[in-house]
């Protein structure tokens, strides 16, 4: 690697800020004592802005993945039936942990690149009777959105749920969990929220609660919402929680409240829409035609194989983006917009792309691979 930089560029997990990792280094503190309680009850506080709710905020030490296999161990029942809007490679985990646990899967599938269509969603829900309709928010390997507005009006007045996976999404991308009907709403933290990996956050409806709490849901220990439930009002988890990791996601809070959160949200669309301008301009082509990612930008790498620009790049300038590991492998790259960034940082993965690109379109170094 001719630079000793490491410049962590990927859709998550995301650059964590100095002041966040000083409060990661603190002191242990007993999990159950009041020095905890007033740190666990100030992070969920800040979260209720962001998510867009009044509802308590429920804390897993886990990767967003095991938030997404709480959301329906805690909603679904065996034999239930799910429709499953896969429209990326997180949906399609979805559906697989969905599957895997024993639900009846429907799957609404829906072209890579694009969002789900609330009216197909409709049309589902009057045909067949569902306990829950899953979306991902932010779908982070197409940098697609849904429109959960929308979705939420056809799901509200139905007995189905909706289940929504905004890991991606959350502190990046406006959330109004409460006003468009979402009813389990998943995060976690080493994405916008500016944190290592390692805390994954649920929010749960008045109306999902009467589901969550019926005796006949999957099996369920760990992931036992009604367990968290019981703790969050004393501000405490029903085992033991990612303290130090609690000790950084209030930090990160802080700063996000700091700055504003409307600020925040406009940050991350201005400079995602100024780096695929700039991309654009040397000549990738953004991949979602519509509903795009204020978080991730997703573009066409253009007949270069996109594996070698990712390596290409941190080899020559230690700027580490992403790929596809899926049926897009080779064809797009992913750079993260989300969380502790700025314009400077725009500037420099402009500057690297290009002159990557440059030495990739050089026919001497195309013949050379």
């Amino acid at each position: 690697m001719k630079s000793m930089n490491y410049r962590l560029r990927l859709p998550g997990p995301t650059t964590v800020p100095e002041r966040v990792r000083q409060a990661i280094a603190a002191p242990m503190l007993d999990h159950r004592g009041p020095e905890f309680r007033k740190i666990f009850a100030r992070a969920e506080q800040l979260l209720h802005p962001i998510l867009g709710t009044s509802n308590p905020v429920l804390f897993f030490s886990s990767s967003g993945t095991g938030v997404m296999e709480a959301s329906l161990v805690n909603a679904v029942a065996p034999g239930e039936r799910v429709l499953l809007c896969v429209a990326g490679q997180f949906g399609e985990r979805f559906a697989s942990i969905a599957k895997a646990m024993g639900a009846n899967v429907d799957v609404l599938d829906v072209e890579w690149g694009r969002a789900p269509d609330p009216a197909e969603i409709e049309r589902r829900l009057k045909a067949t009777e569902y306990r829950a309709v899953v979306v991902v928010h932010n779908e982070s390997s197409t940098g697609a959105v849904a429109d959960l507005r929308a979705i939420g009006r056809v799901v509200r007045d139905t007995p189905a749920l909706l289940i929504v996976d905004s890991v991606s999404g959350l502190a990046g991308i406006e959330m109004r969990q409460d006003e468009w009907g979402v009813d389990i709403l998943l995060s976690s933290s080493q994405k916008a929220l500016m944190c290592p990996p390692g805390i994954g956050l649920a929010a749960v409806s008045a109306k999902a609660l009467k589901i969550v709490n019926r005796d006949t849901a999957m099996p369920r220990y760990y992931w036992d919402f009604r367990k968290a439930l019981k703790e969050v009002n004393q501000a405490e988890t029903p085992f033991t929680p990612s303290i130090a990791l609690m000790y950084g996601l209030r930090e990160a809070l802080e700063m996000i409240h700091e700055e504003g959160f409307d600020k925040v949200l406009e940050r991350h669309r201005r400079l995602s829409s100024m780096l695929r301008a700039g991309c654009n301009e040397l000549g990738l082509a953004t991949f979602p035609k519509e509903n795009l990612s204020n978080t991730v930008v997703v573009l066409e790498t253009g007949g270069v194989d996109g594996n070698q620009i990712i390596d290409e790049m941190k080899e020559r300038h230690g700027t580490v983006i992403a790929g596809s590991r899926n049926k897009m492998d080779g064809k797009v790259i992913r750079i993260g917009t989300m969380g502790f960034f700025d314009e400077n940082d725009i500037r420099t993965d402009l500057e690297h792309l290009k002159e990557t690109l440059t030495h990739l379109r050089t026919p001497a170094t195309a013949h050379a691979r």
